[in-house]
């Protein structure tokens, strides 16, 4: 069996910070691609970037009436992928929407999304984790700050940071209901959490992170280093961001919804391996197992 070096330690006894050890854009300047190379400079300094409008308003309404279908169908809300609100007890996310609903499939595999993930990766991309995340006004919870890489290392088995996630919003993301936000260059510094992973962490942290979440006193100065931007938009806008951001978003005690569709996408030449951080591996619902290459 191969042994991969464990470039990010983390779940340790003590937090602990690591420079990054792999590129943020992997590609060059003659990476073919969608994604502008004034762009792509702003992606490696900031780790993020931004579409006004990615997907039309004809295209918003079929996504986001596949959401509600979903949402809707109680065989859907008794599987497994579906997160339920511990309060409110409504449906929160849904996972692998991409093998559930062929009209998440055909979005994947568009151009204009997967384009940019093999741009940013320089390399062919498969499927980490997708999902739908319902927000809906009155109420439901935010995620707690982190960084999707600390988790899908110590838990599924990353080796290196050449993941990348695209955010698509179905409504509109308003300043004040619990829209994204990240810590701009926070995605060069690897945060390693102090902590052991409970067994099937991932049934409470999908909920209410715990497991994985920084400090106060590590927040404090990333935030203070880094500074904060939220990110509004209206439904059909989408944003990119690396796997190693520090990021999280509010409460949204608003009447108004927030709605979208997540998509992870990791280089085939970064396939999991074994957790460096956790006892047993997630489900393969949550970090995928099947390497095969998005077409």
């Amino acid at each position: 069996m191969t042994t991969v070096t464990d470039l990010y330690p983390t779940r340790g006894t003590t937090e602990v910070t690591v420079p990054r050890q792999d590129p943020v854009v992997w590609g060059g300047p003659d990476t073919p691609g969608p994604v502008a190379a004034a762009e792509l400079q702003a992606y490696e300094r900031d780790g993020f970037l931004t579409c006004e409008q990615l997907i039309t308003d004809d295209e918003v309404a079929v996504y986001h009436a596949e959401l509600e279908r979903l949402v809707a169908d109680p065989a859907i809300r008794a599987d497994a992928r579906s997160i339920v609100e511990p309060r409110s007890k409504e449906i929160r996310s849904v996972f692998e929407v991409h093998r559930i609903s062929e009209v998440f499939a055909a979005l994947v595999r568009d151009e204009r999304v997967v384009g940019r993930a093999r741009q940013i990766l320089d390399s062919d991309v498969y499927v980490h984790q997708s999902r739908i995340n319902v927000k809906p006004g009155f109420g439901a919870s935010g995620f707690y700050w982190h960084s999707d890489f600390e988790t899908w290392h110590a838990e599924d088995g990353l080796p290196n940071m050449r993941t990348v996630s695209v955010s698509i919003a179905l409504t509109e993301n308003h300043a004040t209901n619990g829209g994204l936000m990240i810590m701009p260059g926070s995605h060069r510094t690897f945060l390693g959490c102090a902590g052991a992973t409970p067994e099937d962490n991932y049934k409470k942290s999908l909920q209410m992170q715990d497991a994985g979440t920084p400090s106060d006193e590590a927040l404090t100065a990333m935030a203070g280093a880094y500074g904060i931007q939220l990110f509004t938009g209206r439904a059909g806008s989408a944003t990119w961001f690396d796997c190693n951001c520090m990021h999280g978003s509010g409460d949204n005690i608003t009447p108004f919804p927030r709605s979208n569709v997540f998509i992870v996408f990791n280089s085939v030449e970064n396939k999991a391996v074994e957790p460096f951080a956790a006892p047993v591996r997630r489900p393969e619902y949550i970090g995928a197992r099947d390497f095969m290459p998005v077409r």
